[in-house]
């Protein structure tokens, strides 16, 4: 006879990282109760590598959970030390909002907001079996023998399956350094008929503020007027600390090589692929072995901690050899280590295995989010698990998923990704994986997808009425500045001359005065002195919706002809063996990833636009679609 269950939930989550807190709280705030269980209590949310928010389209993405109202924009907002718009001199569609956290301060106050939220319920425990009835989760079962009932189960399990750290050549079973492992759920997994991978990722060696000589190092402030993550913060005015630059150099370079026999990377020790776009000091080496130097960020990891994170020079070489080639880096010569760079091995889960709701195909019930679906980054990993969240308590409402186009958000661009393409290395957001990136800047996240937020329950009264409120006056601001118009007076040729800007002609409104290149909204003010007093983000987006309008309506056009091929569902019980036309490997792939539309069909690498097409003609034929 099986044990008994312990409690009963309508949702367990499994890991307590950046992605099981959004999963958590998701769930609990749409009225469901809720079981985190977690290795280590005080772990909850820990910035395991970068001590860093956001950056080049994982800004976006942070500002998107914000706006479907998910924790992590108003957690950085709360705690970070240094914030910076990166990408000013570039367009709108690749400008992200980045920030330095205070490590310990954003997982204490993640800490204290799963641990007070309602119908949350937070354990210690090492998760070793998932619990399946007729096809379905029934629950899960630690290392203990507990067993918790579940309607519904999320993993979010990080690096920690059958996680393993090297440091040089020797190697031990773990997470991150000091946490175990969780060795059991892997081989559960592939009992029940999932494929694992093996992935990697690294860490850089931690130095000791005061070891460090910053007189000939290049300072790196934050902006004067930070842009919050959080749509509700309405402004951050806390003293910045800065990070410093430095650079690698020839020699350096040379100690490293000389010592790539004692690497686990190049030894052949290390089996698992490491992320192409964030490569250790070792890759970085080899694979530019033209390049004289690279970049070191020394970025503090809080006010109160004298931990500097020496981004660049991720590392697993032996602690001897990080000691020499670190000493090589000018105002690193003293520098002391506190806690050297290390890899960590881990198994995921392909996540072709998924659906677009992020359940798991094989086990109704069953989500899985985070690492645990091959991606790296905290933003792409609270993306998932705030998505997961959701739609397990759809799920149990019998409501249907929360799956966000394309069209719709760097969120739906991730999923796609991942659940039509899979990954075979970590997977990294950004911009140019957006086919609409115009319509998917940071600066519009709650315009797209603040009502979506409502609808499911997330977003408060409070949140909403701001959000109804920003977008009214948006809409007023645009509809004025699209009416005022401008006659060509010499004083009006006057200022536009001061701005090296043609003279007027005609008469001529202020929306066709922004669309000038030259030309924002800030300068255009003595042409308009009835403006009204407006946020920085409401005239923000005016500009940037009339400058690029053209590009916006494009773009736009573009969405609505594809939609068709969105809207085509291809019904699961199909059989891709039966249609004449299709070759082989077609057929492999599409029964591999079982696409839910045309659209996902047509983006699975391999499907040609001829067997689209005869797909298409099938479900007209056999009436799955309208003629």
């Amino acid at each position: 006879m099986s044990p008994a269950f312990k409690e009963s939930f309508d949702m367990i989550v499994v890991g307590g990282g950046h992605a099981g807190c959004e999963a958590a709280l998701a769930g609990a705030r749409m009225g469901g109760t809720v079981l985190l269980l977690t290795l280590d209590l005080d772990k909850i949310a820990l910035m395991s590598c970068n001590p860093a928010i956001g950056g080049l389209a994982k800004g976006h993405l942070v500002r998107e959970i914000d706006a479907l109202g998910g924790e992590m924009a108003r957690a950085i907002d709360a705690t970070g030390i240094q914030f910076r718009m990166l990408n000013t001199r570039k367009g709108p569609a690749v400008q992200a909002p980045r920030a330095q956290a205070d490590k310990e301060a954003y997982r204490r106050r993640m800490t204290k907001t799963v641990n007070r939220q309602s119908n949350l319920s937070v354990r210690r425990g090492v998760v070793q079996r998932v619990l399946v009835e007729h096809g379905a989760v029934r629950g899960v079962e630690t290392d203990a023998g507990t067993r918790y009932r579940g309607r519904t189960v999320i993993f979010t399990t990080g690096t920690f399956l059958r996680g393993l750290i090297h440091v040089g050549l020797e190697s031990e079973a773990g997470g991150r350094v000091g946490e175990p492992a969780a060795v059991g759920l892997s081989d559960d997994l592939i009992s029940h008929g999932f494929e694992i991978g093996r992935l990697k990722t690294g860490t850089p060696p931690r130095l000791h503020v005061r070891s460090i000589d910053f007189s000939h190092l290049e300072p790196q402030g934050g902006d004067a007027e930070p842009w919050p993550f959080s749509f509700s913060t309405p402004k951050i005015d806390r003293p910045q600390v800065p990070c410093h630059m430095t650079f690698t150099n020839p020699e350096t370079h040379r100690i490293i090589r000389s010592n790539l026999d004692r690497s686990p990377l190049y030894s052949g020790k290390i089996k698992g692929i490491g992320p192409r776009y964030c490569p250790s000091i070792e890759d970085k080496i080899m694979r530019f072995a033209d390049r004289e130097r690279h970049q070191v960020f020394l970025e503090p990891e809080g006010l109160e901690t004298e931990q500097i994170y020496a981004n660049g020079i991720s590392t697993s070489l032996p602690e001897d050899v990080q000691y020499d080639f670190v000493h090589s880096i000018a105002g690193l010569e003293a520098a002391e280590i506190i806690r050297p760079g290390y890899a960590v091995e881990y198994d995921f889960v392909p996540p072709t295995q998924l659906h677009a709701s992020l359940e798991t195909k094989r086990i109704e019930g069953l989500f899985h989010a985070g690492q645990i679906n091959g991606t790296s980054g905290y933003e792409e990993a609270a993306a998932q698990g705030l998505l997961a969240g959701i739609n397990a308590m759809r799920k149990l409402r019998r409501e249907p998923p929360l799956v966000l186009a394309r069209s719709e958000a760097y969120m739906g661009v991730l999923i796609d990704d991942l659940v039509t393409l899979g990954t075979r290395e970590p997977y990294r957001m950004f911009t140019s994986r957006a086919e609409y990136r115009l319509l998917l800047r940071h600066d519009n996240a709650d315009l797209r997808l603040s009502e979506k937020g409502r609808a499911v329950g997330l977003l408060s009264d409070e949140a909403y009425e701001a959000f109804t409120w920003k977008r009214e006056q948006i809409r007023r601001e645009t509809r004025r500045l699209q009416t005022t118009h401008i006659l060509p007076t010499n004083g009006t040729n006057g200022v536009l001359a001061s701005l090296e800007s043609a003279p007027l002609r005609n008469k001529t409104s202020l929306a066709q005065l922004l669309k000038r290149p030259e030309l924002n909204y800030a300068a255009t003010a003595p042409l308009d002195p009835g403006r009204p007093p407006l946020s920085r983000e409401i005239r923000w987006i005016c500009e940037t919706e009339i400058k690029y309008e053209g590009f916006i309506q494009r773009q736009t056009d573009h969405v609505v002809r594809a939609r068709d091929m969105e809207r085509t569902l291809i019904p699961d019980e199909i059989q891709y063996e039966s249609i004449q036309g299709l070759s082989r490997e077609v057929i492999e792939k599409l029964n591999y990833v079982r696409p839910a539309t045309l659209g996902q069909a047509s983006r699975i690498s391999g499907i040609t636009p001829a067997a689209i097409s005869i797909l298409l003609i099938f479900l007209k034929k056999n009436r799955c679609i309208g003629e």
